[in-house]
C-alpha cells in the first residue's frame, strides 16, 4: 500500500484523540508552580537553620535533586509527569529525573554497562549543547566586548 503523506497525516488525525491542551497547560501550570513553591519552602527551612542565602540555595538544590530522585526511584514522579506533563519538567527536578530514570531502568545490565553507562542517555545531550552553547556564547562575547 502506496500511502502520500497527506493522506497518512490523514489517517494518523482520525486515530488520535485530541489532545485537552488548555487542561494540560492547566496542569503543568500549577504541578510546575507547586514544585517552584516546595523549592521555595525548601530554601526558606534551610535559611532558618542557619544558613545564609549562598548555603541555603546550594542545600536547596541539593535537597530537590534528591527528592526527585527518590520519587523517581519510588514511581512517583512518573505518575506526576503523565497528568501534569511539562509542568514537571521545571529544571532541577526535571533534570534529576532525566539522570536517575535510565539508571533505574537499565540496572539489570550491570553497575557499569547498564546503571553507569545508560544514565547520560537522556541529560547527556542537554549536557553537551548546553555547556557547547556557553562556550560560543563566552567566545562572542569576549570578541565583541562585552566582558
Amino acid at each position: 500500500m502506496d500511502v502520500t503523506p497527506q493522506e497518512y497525516t490523514s489517517m494518523v488525525q482520525k486515530q488520535s484523540d485530541p489532545s485537552p491542551m488548555l487542561r494540560d497547560m492547566a496542569w503543568a501550570f500549577v504541578v510546575g508552580g507547586a514544585i517552584c513553591t516546595l523549592g521555595q519552602a525548601v530554601l526558606e527551612f534551610w535559611k532558618f537553620t542557619g544558613l545564609g542565602q549562598k548555603d541555603a540555595a546550594i542545600a536547596t538544590s541539593i535537597t530537590l535533586i534528591a527528592l526527585a530522585a527518590l520519587l523517581t526511584g519510588l514511581h512517583v514522579y512518573e505518575k506526576l509527569a503523565k497528568h501534569a506533563g511539562a509542568g514537571t519538567l521545571v529544571p532541577i527536578t526535571g533534570f534529576s529525573n532525566s539522570v536517575a530514570s535510565p539508571a533505574l531502568e537499565f540496572k539489570s545490565e550491570g553497575l557499569v554497562l547498564g546503571t553507569a553507562a545508560k544514565m547520560f542517555i537522556i541529560a547527556g545531550p542537554v549536557l553537551v549543547y548546553g555547556i557547547g552553547a556557553s562556550i560560543v556564547y563566552g567566545i562572542l562575547l569576549v570578541l565583541f566586548g562585552g566582558y
